[in-house]
């Protein structure tokens, strides 16, 4: 599969993501594929287990905004952010594809926070 390909069928998953379409989010996702959330230290074994935890979730994302998209060969990185319920957290998605299809992701989940003033001087903000 080329980057082409493989952008095109990023986009459409994070289209559908954003829309609800749990079967259209989860057609790029092998069936062995595995997921983790390292912050909650959970791993998800395959593709139908995946869409089940996602279609069980208790609410519907009420933003979903794709900030950018890199990569090349078989390892893409996505930087989102997704709202649930009024709280907004910013994801980090690494996928590893191969054969067309994404065969492991790591999701990274960070809620956002308030830059101190002390650090004004050696930062400058960016959206």
């Amino acid at each position: 599969m080329q980057s082409e390909e493989i952008r095109e069928a990023l986009n459409a998953h994070w289209h559908a993501s954003a829309a609800g379409d749990l079967d259209a989010e989860h057609d790029i996702y092998d069936d062995n594929a595995i997921c983790d959330y390292p912050q909650s230290g959970e791993r998800i074994l395959g593709r139908v287990n995946l869409q089940a935890l996602r279609g069980h979730h208790p609410g519907k994302p009420s933003g979903f905004d794709v900030r950018r998209v890199q990569g090349s060969g078989e390892l893409w990185i996505t930087e989102y952010s997704i709202s649930y319920q009024g709280q907004t957290s910013l994801v980090v998605s690494i996928m590893k594809f191969g054969n067309g299809k994404v065969f492991h992701e790591t999701q990274y989940f960070s809620d956002p926070f308030e830059a101190p003033a002390w650090r004004s001087r050696w930062v400058e903000q960016i959206a």
